[in-house]
């Protein structure tokens, strides 16, 4: 038990901890020093994504601001927090504690005038192959709400994590349900290939394309996904051409409200629901923070 971070300022309990320390690395390298007051510095960085103040007023209790900054951007630029997100979905997943029925949607996030004074270069598309590189309009675009970053998120049926990406604001939501499913992947304790593929996607209207569609039959993977109002008169004006209508699921659409109590629950976290963040890198990390400490909460105290 760390004293100095005792009382309200702490989030884990002593079981979480001892779950999340086995994740982390215990040096900066092979031939690196320890690091000493890991979980002070943990809990510094929990500080701030709870209560969004600027990382020099991090309370001393924590111990120098520059250390936990640091390492939260080692951790976000080596995918410390990726591996053990993965982790805990193996962990999950081993205990039946990951229902594989999925939603998936995205946020929109506002970003303070601290986020946004770093030189942006707009891209036609992003490289969704390598999350730990910095994008070069650092997902931040404009849309109607300003300069805003967007977070797509699949999560399970019990509305935890499971992948993550960020986009700039003003795009698309359809596109990414292949980069965001490409993101899925839960290693097996008893060895063999990762699993990749849900039982089930929900989503909204928003992510209803041929395209998505077909992608999702090929995958064997149940579509619950509603058609938008264009397609169905675009449908009815083709007459027999253009085919019957596809089946919708009701009962199991009903489903998708996780999805949004999942974005309640992180956005109450000051630094996710606005972004104060220069790096996308460094808010996305944030963001994998604050679901890993989802998972936590279900499988920290019974580890």
């Amino acid at each position: 038990m760390v004293g100095a971070v005792a009382g309200r300022c702490q989030v884990l309990t002593d079981q979480q901890w001892e779950l999340l320390e086995r994740l982390l690395p215990r040096s900066e390298g092979r031939v690196g020093r320890n690091f000493a007051n890991n979980r002070r510095v943990v809990e510094g960085m929990l500080y701030r994504l709870r209560t969004g103040i600027p990382w020099r007023d991090l309370p001393e209790v924590f111990g120098p601001w520059q250390t936990a900054w640091k390492r939260h951007r080692r951790y976000a630029g080596d995918g410390t927090w990726d591996r053990v997100l993965t982790a805990m979905l193996t962990l999950a997943d081993a205990t039946e504690n990951l229902d594989w029925v999925t939603s998936i949607d995205s946020t929109i996030v506002r970003v303070h005038q601290h986020g946004a004074n770093l030189p942006r270069h707009a891209v036609a598309s992003s490289n969704y192959a390598n999350l730990l590189d910095e994008p070069a309009d650092h997902a931040i675009g404009r849309s109607r709400g300003g300069l805003t970053t967007k977070a797509h998120l699949v999560v399970d049926g019990n509305g935890r994590g499971l992948s993550l990406l960020l986009t700039p604001g003003q795009a698309g939501d359809s596109p990414m349900l292949p980069h965001v499913l490409d993101g899925i992947v839960v290693p097996r304790l008893e060895g063999g290939p990762p699993r990749r593929t849900p039982e089930q996607v929900i989503a909204d209207k928003a992510y209803s394309s041929a395209a998505n569609r077909n992608l999702l039959r090929r995958k064997r993977i149940s579509i619950v996904i509603p058609e938008r109002s264009d397609q169905i008169a675009n449908r009815k004006r083709r007459g027999s051409l253009g085919g019957r209508p596809p089946e919708l699921d009701r009962t199991a659409y009903k489903r998708r409200n996780v999805i949004e109590r999942a974005f309640n629950r992180i956005k109450q976290w000051r630094a996710i629901a606005t972004r104060y963040d220069k790096l996308a890198l460094a808010y996305r990390a944030g963001l994998l923070l604050a679901l890993i400490i989802e998972w936590l909460r279900l499988l920290g105290d019974t580890a």
